[in-house]
């Protein structure tokens, strides 16, 4: 027995006549004469009394049309819950964002997307790129924001941002007034940088190592503006990316170009290779790829 027969079967109990359901339902009377009897055939039971040319349930009848009605209905809700995801009329989606690239590339795409899909909720989560690259392999997240390079195999993704590190020295560093530093003359300093969560906290310390050094690390945090105030305070210097520092103060702190060498920040959407994305997560793939890759718009808010 399939939906069909349910709905032939629940005609033909409203109509009380093989005859009237048949013209519901544009089929002939022995079409509709022959599904009945299959269906009563499979259960063992008579569902209609024959009273001439109407018809009646019997006591079986009545069961089953109670049910049959609840099935119809629940195969209805399907389709049209269905038709909202395919549609994007609902759905939900759950991104990783670092701190420091939410805030500063995000609320603009967040926004768009929001106007065009109101009923798709957005579940935002803020880590650092290393626990975003587990989350989404794990499926702890759909998709996920981190640096290049990433592990081909396991992610499908797109760039959208290729920047390099600024250093960050208080204003009264013997640097400050520099048009250029090379890592190496930092072997001194005391540095703030990004906590462990952070892909930037090795890579800085790795390119400190290509450059001679060991870096003298004072403190770490997971807060951009918390690591310019420390370095306006005078507690040491930092490298941070160039679209970060536009919104620290200038007035205590100097931005200065790092060279020899310089440490790239090349940010990407990343989403698990082999893995089911839902309609609105794959929607979103492609409506932010599509915005951020728009030279004719603004692709950052800081």
């Amino acid at each position: 027995m399939n939906i069909r027969h349910i709905e032939y079967f629940l005609a033909v109990a409203k109509c009380g006549s093989f005859t009237k359901a048949a013209q519901v339902l544009f089929v002939t009377q022995p079409t509709i004469s022959k599904m009945i009897k299959n269906i009563e055939e499979e259960l063992g039971v008579e569902l209609f009394n024959r009273l001439g040319k109407a018809v009646e349930l019997t006591d079986a009848g009545q069961v089953v049309f109670s049910q049959a009605q609840n099935i119809v209905t629940a195969v209805r809700n399907i389709s049209l819950e269905l038709d909202d995801l395919v549609h994007l009329k609902v759905g939900h989606i759950n991104i990783g964002l670092p701190p420091m690239v939410g805030s500063s590339f995000f609320p603009h795409v967040i926004g768009k997307f929001h106007e065009q899909y109101p009923e798709v909720v957005i579940q935002l989560t803020e880590n650092g790129a290393k626990k975003i690259e587990n989350d989404v392999d794990s499926g702890v997240l759909d998709i996920g924001v981190t640096l290049l390079p990433i592990n081909d195999i396991q992610f499908n993704w797109f760039p959208f941002v290729e920047e390099k590190l600024m250093l960050l020295v208080p204003v009264s560093h013997s640097l400050a007034n520099r048009e250029e530093v090379k890592l190496s003359e930092l072997a001194q300093d005391f540095f703030i940088l990004l906590n462990e969560d952070f892909v930037l906290h090795d890579r800085i310390i790795s390119a400190c190592g290509q450059a001679g050094f060991r870096p003298k690390i004072i403190s770490e945090s997971s807060q951009w503006d918390f690591i310019g105030g420390m370095v306006a305070a005078k507690l040491g210097i930092a490298l941070l990316p160039d679209t970060i520092c536009r919104g620290i103060d200038r007035s205590r702190v100097r931005v200065i170009p790092l060279v020899e060498p310089s440490i790239p920040w090349n940010l990407a959407v990343i989403w698990r290779k082999g893995r089911y994305l839902s309609f609105a997560a794959r929607e979103w793939i492609r409506f932010t790829q599509l915005l951020l890759n728009d030279k004719e718009k603004p692709n950052r808010i800081v």
